[in-house]
């Protein structure tokens, strides 16, 4: 079976724009794709590695590039108005609806709520908004997302992209080879067509 795991963190606005190409990649590949949140912030200081916008000029040619990825993939993009937004509530609801089987579409869900509409999606209102659109119920998975195993589970997936190297988001992982960046997307699907 082709298995990639895929290593974002929602307040990546580049993990948003790979995660738009992933269901296209998964019909076009077979691939079975995991979902697995990171609190980047500890992968960055476990690799030594900043966030581009601490640099102003890399900041600025981000903001450039984004639009130039969007326009590319046809997608929507808006620069989210909080940003950098401590995301590790709104991971947790995406590790709460792995029991459920959709937390690509509550991640989904979520990415569409903070790069395309703008919100706040730390807030209750919003994680509820992206259960329910997700067609998950919101109540069971913000009760989880307090719970240790969830917690635990999100401190697991980063322990394990740092074991990896990971040392950014989006990172792909596939066959004990890392893809990073939503621009290395071509990689990874002529290695799971190999």
């Amino acid at each position: 079976m082709k298995i990639v795991d895929f290593y974002f963190d929602l307040s990546s606005p580049y993990s948003y724009l790979a995660a738009t190409q992933v269901p296209a990649l998964v019909a076009r590949t077979g691939a079975d794709v995991r979902w697995k949140p990171i609190v980047l912030a500890a992968v960055f200081k476990a690799a030594g590695n900043v966030m581009p916008a601490q640099s102003p000029p890399k900041a600025r040619y981000m903001w450039h590039d984004l639009e130039r990825w969007a326009r590319k993939y046809g997608v929507p993009f808006s620069m989210n108005s909080r940003f950098p937004l401590n995301t590790i509530k709104p991971e947790r609801l995406v590790i709460a609806a792995e029991a459920s089987g959709r937390s690509a579409e509550v991640a989904q869900e979520l990415f569409r709520a903070m790069w395309t509409d703008d919100r706040d999606i730390t807030s209750e209102v919003e994680m509820r908004a992206a259960a329910l659109t997700a067609g998950v119920d919101p109540n069971g998975l913000l009760a989880a997302i307090e719970t240790p195993a969830v917690k635990d589970k999100l401190r697991a997936y980063t322990d394990e992209a740092v074991a990896r190297e990971v040392f950014g988001a989006p990172t792909f992982a596939h066959a004990d080879k890392l893809y990073w960046g939503n621009d290395r997307l071509e990689f990874l699907e002529e290695a799971l067509r190999a």
